[in-house]
């Protein structure tokens, strides 16, 4: 009984220890200050690498992946880009739920001609944790969070 009463207070020290040297290291990271660059508190990323500072935003931003996709898709069957968000029904993932431009917190605008378009995601209030956003043919997406995004906003990562 004595070694067992031994190996417990020796189990008790390691641990206690272990405890003292771990959590103020985490805290230390939980309560670094946030740059603007982050996500809003409590929002989880989707993916590795995943620009989104919200979950409005990567609704968005998948909302432009998807009509991005779907243009490429269009435009190598046809030789030409779709005109209307109703001409990408069934190109790529593109649903006819999607035509609609009301998405969420963010409204979307699509302007396409034959060799060109523009899309752009707008936030009903824009912050820092709501940017707009924009992308044209090239498929890259621009985000701007104090002005309606454009071509010479900063690329999203």
């Amino acid at each position: 009984m004595k070694r067992s009463m031994k190996l417990l207070v020796a189990m008790s020290a390691f641990l206690l220890a272990y405890c003292v040297l771990l959590v103020p290291s985490m805290s230390a990271q939980e309560s670094a200050p946030a740059s603007p660059d982050q996500a809003a508190p409590g929002y989880k990323p989707k993916f590795a690498g995943d620009p989104a500072r919200s979950d409005s935003e990567a609704a968005a931003l998948a909302y432009m992946r998807v009509v991005i996709r779907a243009q490429s898709h269009f435009n190598k069957q046809y030789d030409h880009y779709a005109t209307t968000l109703a001409e990408l029904v069934h190109s790529g993932s593109f649903t006819k739920r999607m035509v609609d431009p009301n998405r969420g917190d963010y409204t979307a605008s699509f302007k396409g001609k034959k060799d060109s378009y523009v899309l752009t995601m707008t936030p009903r209030n824009m912050d820092a944790q709501h940017r707009s956003f924009y992308a044209e043919e090239d498929g890259k997406i621009h985000a701007d969070e104090t002005k309606p995004a454009d071509g010479d906003s900063p690329v999203v990562k």
